[in-house]
């Protein structure tokens, strides 16, 4: 029943803040319990203390925390070290998920020689190498940095080998015959054919690489977004954990229309799925 209820594009939108609404307030209710609420918090006042710190001190930061200590943290220096931190990984393990996996697409040997190496750093657990990277960059932002792009590396690197690898044949065939030589069929083979691959890559990437900074801060940090959540967890102050959860939450999806604009830009030439299904 429910895969033949299709909502329309006008009220898409609000059956998806009818489902915020919904939910905020099943976890008001279930919050006036004052037991419940020291481990969930309380909508209300997590929306007051992300208030409290994008908002001047006295626009209504009183009313939630009379104490007034919520509106002191200066949420600008976190947030712009941790944005900072995941735009940089992003970027990097972006670009070198794409060198990468395009070389070793189209080198056969090296592929098969650099395979199992591959596979085990793949499997290893990067966040055990927060401490080195710690110990050889330091506790600012670079070690952070290092970490986030090890998570983003791999997942583009892994949906750009496959892309390349799914190259038709034919189409490679006729290329060829064609005359077109091998730099010709990067630019206009190899690369339109995992284009696709990669946005998707990229849309995973987004939240591996807030991740990262995030964990990174978490194990070492005196600035970030982590450290002011890892700060309000040694007071049990659950409110201003998931406040910050919520402000990271937000420009990561930010952050993810970003690159979902600039893949529509960029994939105009590939039909939508409303498209497909009217032809």
């Amino acid at each position: 029943m429910w895969q033949l209820i299709k909502p329309s594009e006008g009220n898409l939108r609000v059956w998806q803040v009818g489902v915020l609404v919904v939910v905020l307030l099943a976890w008001q209710l279930v919050s006036r319990d004052p037991q419940i609420a020291f481990f969930l918090g309380e909508p209300v006042r997590v929306l007051g203390r992300i208030w409290s710190w994008f908002m001047p001190i006295g626009l209504g930061a009183s009313v939630f925390f009379p104490d007034g200590l919520a509106g002191r943290a200066d949420i600008y220096l976190h947030l712009g070290v941790t944005l900072l931190e995941t735009v940089l990984a992003f970027g990097i393990g972006t670009v070198l998920g794409l060198v990468c996996g395009l070389w070793l697409a189209l080198a056969p040997l090296a592929s098969a020689i650099l395979e199992p190496y591959i596979k085990a750093a793949n499997s290893m657990p990067r966040v055990i190498l927060a401490p080195i990277f710690a110990l050889w960059f330091g506790l600012g932002i670079w070690s952070k940095v290092a970490l986030a792009v090890t998570l983003v590396f791999f997942i583009v690197f892994f949906n750009v080998y496959q892309g390349v690898k799914e190259v038709s044949p034919v189409v490679l065939a006729n290329a060829r015959m064609l005359g077109a030589n091998q730099r010709q069929l990067l630019h206009t083979v190899y690369l339109p054919s995992a284009t696709a691959w990669v946005f998707s890559s990229l849309h995973t990437s987004v939240g591996l690489a807030f991740v990262g900074a995030v964990v990174g801060e978490y194990l070492g940090s005196a600035r970030g977004v982590g450290y002011l959540i890892l700060q309000a967890e040694g007071t049990f102050d659950v409110n201003t954990v998931f406040a910050g959860i919520a402000v990271l939450t937000a420009f990561a999806l930010l952050l993810d229309g970003i690159v979902g604009r600039v893949e529509r830009r960029l994939m105009k030439w590939q039909p939508r799925a409303g498209e497909t299904e009217k032809l």
